[in-house]
């Protein structure tokens, strides 16, 4: 036996008005709209099967339609039938049907089997209207309520704008039939002129209604206008179930709507992905044939004979590089970022992946672009290689031609000269000449040999690489190889003549050669000697003066030997000079050794010893200005070296008086301006001490090795030790304002300034915060996070933090003295005023000094109180502002 219990293993999701018990008591007017109603509900999914019902108890009883409806309108395959026409058989139909309700969350409760196959009206109607709560209003939800509560909430949402419809139950509120009209005109509005219904026609409303959603959208007639017009109270069920084919009918219209919208996102996603699959393959098509074109041009290797020509193929090459390829290289780019964007996309959309035409896909044109690339490498390559080919062509024809025209020019009257017989009348000097003459002819012969050679093997080198102008370098070259074969008989020829006469002028040729072998080294060594003494020195020490002068007095140490060698050197000329008179041999002309004479020897000597003696007073002169600059430096370094340390020492004494406890702040004050004074008569010392600072400026003395100190070292010092003394001058007389003001004793400054330089670890005059917190825990005070930082803005109110000892004894002074207050001066006030709210002018002028009573007569606003008389002052806020808790 089963209920009809509606329960969801998680909430309720409706709620019955009415118990079963009172469901069995139906209003006759009620069954007969419910037996219609669920009827034609029934038939309006059987007939999707193929089928109907006649009557509604009759043709559920052997459970095959009852079956056959809960499998259309679940989408589930129930368990097999019994086909038998038994009693049993249409039972076991039925418990089939209503288990697999069951299955759904429906607990059915007083209904059975053998009531459904009995024909029991009321229990087949009832188990009808479970089917439809769960099937067709269950799964109705709307803002967060579902079944029922969500059909009507729908119901209110779709017909809220049209007038004179109030939708609030599932009965009387569709009596006159708007409502019906409403949803329809409301999803369609083309369906009915909704401005022409009167709700004083509800028989044409309804019928409207009805006849439009039978025809329009295959809404089947469950009611009838009669009945529901007849009827008090239409029946609940029969309304929500016809009410809930109109949702289903107008949401299956939305879902048709998505469906479309979806078909067309799908087909605009194909039409999309179509478009970049036809411009994928023209892209790859148009890159393809440029790469096709482009191969045959970079493997081309057709070479040209001039380097104009390679080079314009080169600066083309260079233009396809620069100007050509790299739009290809960004299609290339492009081609596979369209193409792996196309895939995702596909993917994305769960469409297959797009298979480019044959030889389009992206390896091909990676392999298509590969042989490109490796043409282009190749054929940069042969570009280089024939340019250097044809530049190494021209360079060897250039230096072919050079060097030929060097050797023609060299040898061009080399032969009219071999077969000259000057030898034959020629004087000593002149055969001695002539025969070292021709040696370095030979020499200068054999020498060319090489370029003759290289020559020869330029000329094969191009006959080799195939010059195009090898004939004319062929015929000059011959030339050439013959010319010099002729040049080399003559010489030998020439030499053995030269050589007969060579023995009779042999001891002329020797003094010579030995005069030039040895007045050279003389000649260099006095040049050198002239310019060492001629060239100029910067020193800056003693030192390196010394240095010099030694060096000098080692030179002139050496002036007695080059003496000699300068006398000897003298002595083979005149020997050479004896043997020409005694023999009478004509030696006109010069030594063919050296362009070095006696006379230019003697020269150069008279000028080395006339250069000593200036060398000598050069250097006494740097030496006596050394010795000055030496005696400046250690005057400065002498005064220097005490005036630093004096002055560290002062700062040291100006700190400790500072921090330590010795007599009266006055005895301070008298202690520190003596210190000030002895400071200020100190200054001579260093005006002293810049006037030597100037004197070696302007000796351009740059380092003194006999101090560390520098005058501007000195300047900041003394300038540091003149503000701190001011400054801690400046400090007593404020610690003795502070005193004076505040009535604090020399005992109570004392202990401020003994606590204070303990709990200052560094001795710096200052406390960080850390130590300033520790010396007020050590005095009492109970400190939390927010109380320090009150005390912290108070002694360090620019937040550097820091403590010194000005703010300790403010603080400590304004923590200990008993100062005036705004509501002490108020209180004051109060007193001259006769206990009044408010005082006069004339009051002021007779308790207070003349010159106070009209600061304050001028200061105080007009009193606004009610109990105010014409000429009162406001005492409170003037007292409140003296203190900055207001504005005067």
């Amino acid at each position: 036996m089963y209920n009809m219990e509606h329960y969801d293993e998680e909430n309720y999701y409706m709620q019955q008005e009415d118990d079963w018990d009172r469901d069995l008591l139906l209003d006759p007017a009620w069954e007969k709209q419910q037996r219609k109603t669920f009827t034609a509900w029934c038939n309006s999914h059987l007939r999707k099967a193929g089928t109907q019902i006649e009557n509604i108890e009759e043709d559920f009883r052997d459970g095959l339609k009852l079956m056959l409806l809960l499998e259309v309108i679940s989408g589930e395959r129930l368990a097999k039938p019994e086909r038998g026409k038994m009693r049993v058989h249409k039972i076991s139909n039925v418990n089939k049907a209503l288990d697999f309700i069951a299955s759904k969350g429906v607990k059915l409760v007083s209904i059975g089997a053998e009531e459904i196959v009995d024909g029991n009206a009321k229990m087949t109607l009832g188990m009808i209207w479970t089917i439809i709560l769960r099937f067709a209003i269950q799964d109705i939800s709307v803002e967060e309520t579902s079944a029922k509560e969500g059909l009507l909430l729908w119901c209110q949402r779709k017909t809220a704008p049209y007038k004179n419809v109030n939708i609030q139950n599932f009965h009387i509120s569709w009596k006159d039939g708007l409502g019906f009209c409403a949803l329809i005109h409301r999803h369609r509005p083309e369906l009915i002129d909704y401005g022409k219904l009167r709700k004083d026609d509800p028989m044409t409303n309804l019928n409207t209604a009805f006849d439009v959603a039978e025809k329009y959208l295959d809404i089947p007639k469950m009611l009838d206008a009669e009945d529901i017009v007849g009827t008090a109270r239409p029946d609940e069920k029969a309304i929500m179930t016809y009410v809930s084919s109109f949702y289903h009918a107008f949401s299956g219209a939305q879902k048709a709507e998505t469906a479309a919208n979806r078909i067309c996102k799908v087909l605009a996603v194909n039409q999309e992905n179509e478009q970049l699959m036809e411009d994928y393959e023209k892209l790859a098509s148009d890159l393809l044939e440029w790469i096709r074109r482009t191969i045959p041009w970079l493997e081309n290797r057709m070479p040209e004979n001039t380097m104009q020509a390679m080079q314009q193929k080169l600066e083309d090459f260079r233009d396809y590089r620069r100007l050509h390829k790299p739009p290809k290289v960004q299609e290339k780019c492009q081609l596979e970022i369209n193409f792996n964007t196309l895939q995702t996309k596909l993917r994305l959309s769960n469409r297959p992946a797009f298979m480019p035409s044959e030889g389009k896909m992206v390896s091909d044109i990676n392999n298509a672009w590969g042989n490109l690339e490796g043409a282009e490498k190749g054929y940069e390559e042969w570009l280089l290689n024939e340019i250097r080919r044809l530049e190494r062509l021209d360079h060897l024809a250039e230096k072919f031609r050079q060097k030929a025209a060097i050797h023609e020019a060299w040898t061009e009257g080399k032969e009219d000269m071999l077969q000259k017989r000057d030898y034959e009348t020629a004087s000593l000097s002149e055969i001695k000449a002539l025969l070292k003459k021709h040696e370095a002819f030979e020499s200068d012969l054999a020498a060319h040999q090489d370029r003759v050679e290289q020559i020869a093997a330029i000329a094969q080198e191009l006959n080799e690489l195939d010059y195009y102008d090898s004939p004319s370098v062929n015929a000059r070259c011959q030339r050439i190889c013959d010319q010099w074969d002729a040049l080399g008989g003559l010489t030998q020829k020439r030499s053995e003549a030269l050589q007969r006469t060579e023995k009779l002028l042999e001891t002329i040729d020797q003094l010579y050669l030995e005069f030039a072998k040895r007045a050279a080294p003389f000649n260099n060594w006095m040049e050198g000697a002239m310019e060492d003494l001629q060239d100029t020195f910067i020193v800056h020490t003693i030192e390196e003066i010394q240095g010099l002068s030694t060096a000098h007095e080692q030179f002139k140490a050496t002036l007695p030997e080059a003496d000699k060698e300068r006398l000897a050197i003298l002595g083979i000329h005149n020997e050479i000079a004896k043997i020409v008179q005694t023999y009478h041999v004509n030696i006109a002309g010069t030594n063919p050794y050296t362009t070095i004479n006696p006379q230019e020897i003697n020269a150069k000597w008279d000028k080395v010893r006339q250069l000593v003696p200036q060398r000598d007073q050069a250097l006494i002169e740097e030496h006596a200005r050394q010795q000055n600059n030496e005696r400046l430096r250690r005057q400065f370094a002498n005064q220097a070296n005490v005036i630093g340390p004096w002055i560290q020492t002062k700062m040291e004494e100006i700190g400790r008086i500072s921090i330590e406890m010795h007599g009266t702040l006055e005895d301070q004050l008298t202690h520190l301006r003596q210190y000030e004074k002895s400071i200020v008569n100190y200054k001579p010392k260093i005006d002293q001490l810049e006037g030597d600072h100037q004197l070696i400026q302007e000796a351009l003395i740059f380092d003194n090795k006999h101090t560390n100190y520098t005058m501007e070292h000195i300047r900041v010092g003394w300038e540091q030790l003149l503000t701190t003394i001011a400054r801690t001058i400046n400090e007593i007389e404020n610690q003795i304002l502070t005193r004076d003001a505040k009535g604090i004793s020399q005992e109570q400054l004392n202990e401020f300034r003994a606590s204070f330089n303990h709990f200052d670890r560094k001795r710096t005059g200052i406390m960080d915060p850390e130590d300033f917190k520790t010396c007020l825990i050590s005095m009492g005070y109970n400190l939390g996070e927010n109380e320090f930082s009150r005390i912290m803005s108070i002694v360090d109110p620019n937040r550097m933090g820091l403590v010194t000892f000005q703010a300790f004894i403010d603080f400590m002074s304004r923590e200990t003295a008993d100062t005036d207050t705004a509501d002490q001066v108020m209180a004051s006030f109060k007193v001259l005023a006769g206990d009044k709210n408010y005082i006069l002018a004339d009051e002021l002028r007779r308790e207070l000094p003349p010159d106070q009573a009209e600061y304050c007569i001028a200061r105080m606003a007009p009193y606004t109180g009610p109990d105010g008389v014409p000429g009162a002052l406001d005492y409170m806020s003037f007292s409140t502002a003296l203190y900055g808790e207001s504005d005067l």
